[in-house]
């Protein structure tokens, strides 16, 4: 799946392009570099999922939680900050991956080696000062 947005206003219709597409799947990664918009992409798929509260960056908490219309929790990650991968287990991390909840997380490079086996990769690409690419598979290793 591949898409290319112009605007803010059309994440809106990316994400729920994306949550239609990927129905049933609950673990995102999202890949990017500084600026490329993994933060507010996460933002309009938290909208999409049913997320009532403000979604925040969790650059500095390493982890928001947020709760759904429906009272579900929602997880999302930026470990831009982590020193160590073990860092992301002390959070306890392998419990979020395998509740059944919606997570996305930001840079998870730096926890290779504890990603799942099946999650949606998602790439974020600057393309010029407002344009993205937005490209989305299942991995399924």
């Amino acid at each position: 799946m591949q898409i290319i947005v112009n605007t803010i206003a059309q994440l809106s219709e990316a994400a729920k392009q994306l949550v239609n597409f990927f129905e049933g799947e609950k673990v995102f990664l999202l890949f990017g570099n500084m600026g490329a918009g993994k933060t507010t992409f996460t933002k309009a798929i938290c909208r999409q999922v049913g997320v009532v509260e403000a979604v925040s960056s969790p650059t500095y908490a390493i982890i928001n939680e947020y709760e759904t219309s429906n009272h579900c929790p929602v997880y999302h990650f930026d470990f831009y900050r982590l020193k160590t991968e073990t860092e992301a287990l002390d959070l306890g991390l392998e419990e979020y991956l395998y509740s059944g909840s919606y997570c996305f997380i930001e840079w998870p490079e730096k926890i290779n080696v504890y990603w799942p086996k099946r999650y949606v990769k998602i790439v974020l690409t600057i393309l010029n000062e407002t344009d993205r690419a937005i490209s989305a598979e299942i991995i399924d290793e």
